[in-house]
């Protein structure tokens, strides 16, 4: 079996930006207390739009993370990925003097770059003439600039690769990031995803979708699995994890946070936009990343959900569950981090794989803030309240427009 040679991967560091706190330490601080980051828009006038509230990240200094000159090359998105990027390889204690270069690598994906330096450049574009456009347009735009900044900004010379999955990016990143390790190409991967998309196109974009929440109460704007729910809110950040082959981090004496399993992946093949209705896409994701780990699903006691708070991403999720778990999806507590800092896009996956990292390491398993009733057929435990409580494993589920779905499996470490 192909499986006995499988290097063992593990997490050793970890670096989060969101809108409830820039730091792990802040954001998870931010989690236990169930603090929400939902506010009015502040980037923009949005007197002519509908949707009024984001989850932006506040208190981003980046030149608390990296040089002016450098700060000033690169967008938002790009700052928030080599930020969340260098607490995490400061976390992991890795010494780029004593790696070698070409056996560290880079995964951090964002699903849409930068529409800020689009809308910028377009502007100039239609109101001075092409010649006008800025020369760093290009360079500054393109989504697979946050693995190339990181990448340049920690010398990391191994695989440096851009996953785009829409919502499922930072999940398909980490775990493409683990297939790497396992298989040799690299020994320690920075991985994870990045995203800030908080602008007139983007918010206008997703609510002509109506896929964007119109409450403007930012206790019931992001609900996800509530009989109320009327979709996301978007946030922004970033969340980076460092992934190590076993052996590699034992030698070093690093610390290990959890191990990383199994990793899931499917495609609906249904519609651009909508999830398939019988969740089956969704299922098999989950199904394969429980099977990639040698699990069986009646292994498994926790979800971290997509659950977006959009009507039918959390109906056919649930649907999902019941598909890959059958009668053991009654006892699965059932949680979404978007309750608190939204949909965090291209990011949204890795800043939930930070969540169930804490949540092996602390055994606690946050709430579902905001959740007051569920409709009949959202009928699991979805949790309403918190629970402080051994947590053996915890699954991941990103889902992302186009049909991509993406599952990760971590546990908690032992020899």
């Amino acid at each position: 079996m192909r499986g006995n040679m499988k290097r063992r991967v593990v997490v050793t560091g970890m670096g989060a930006i969101t809108p409830i706190g820039v730091g792990v330490k802040a954001f998870w601080d931010g989690v236990v207390a169930g603090k929400i980051g939902f506010g009015s828009i502040s980037y923009f006038d949005t007197t002519d739009f509908k949707t009024k509230l984001a989850a932006e990240v506040k208190d981003f200094e980046p030149e608390q993370f990296m040089d002016k000159k450098a700060a000033r090359r690169m967008e938002r998105f790009c700052q928030f990925a080599v930020a969340a990027a260098g607490e995490a390889l400061q976390d992991a204690g890795i010494d780029m003097q004593q790696e070698d270069p070409f056996k560290v690598g880079c995964a951090v994906g964002s699903g849409i770059g930068s529409l800020q330096a689009m809308e910028r450049e377009h502007s100039r574009l239609v109101e001075k003439g092409p010649g006008r456009v800025g020369p760093m347009l290009v360079p500054l735009m393109i989504s697979n600039m946050a693995a190339g900044n990181v990448s340049i900004a920690y010398g990391l010379k191994g695989k440096s690769i851009n996953v785009v999955t829409a919502c499922a990016t930072g999940t398909h990143s980490i775990g493409e990031a683990f297939r790497t390790i396992q298989y040799g190409d690299a020994d320690v991967m920075v991985a994870g995803g990045t995203e800030s998309s908080i602008t007139p196109i983007g918010v206008a974009g997703f609510a002509a979708l109506t896929a964007l929440s119109t409450s403007e109460d930012p206790e019931r704007c992001s609900i996800p699995f509530d009989k109320d729910r009327d979709g996301f809110v978007m946030g922004e950040g970033a969340g980076v994890l460092v992934l190590e082959e076993l052996e590699h981090a034992k030698k070093r004496g690093a610390h290990i946070y959890a191990e990383v399993v199994g990793y899931g992946c499917s495609s609906d093949a249904y519609h651009i936009t909508s999830p398939a209705e019988d969740g089956s896409g969704a299922a098999q994701a989950m199904i394969n990343a429980v099977a990639d780990a040698g699990l069986q699903p009646e292994d498994i006691t926790y979800i971290n959900a997509h659950g977006t708070s959009t009507h039918y991403n959390d109906l056919f999720e649930t649907r999902a569950i019941k598909l890959a778990f059958g009668d053991h999806a009654k006892k699965l507590k059932i949680n979404s981090t978007k309750s608190m800092v939204g949909h965090l896009l291209g990011a949204a996956g890795a800043v939930e794989c930070v969540t169930c990292v804490k949540t092996i390491q602390e055994g606690f398993i946050h709430k579902t803030v905001g959740l007051q009733e569920s409709e009949e057929e959202l009928d699991l435990n979805y949790c309403k309240d918190s629970y402080q409580e051994a947590v053996p494993y915890a699954l991941s589920n990103s889902l992302g427009f186009g049909g991509h779905n993406a599952s990760l499996l971590l546990a908690k470490y032992s020899e």
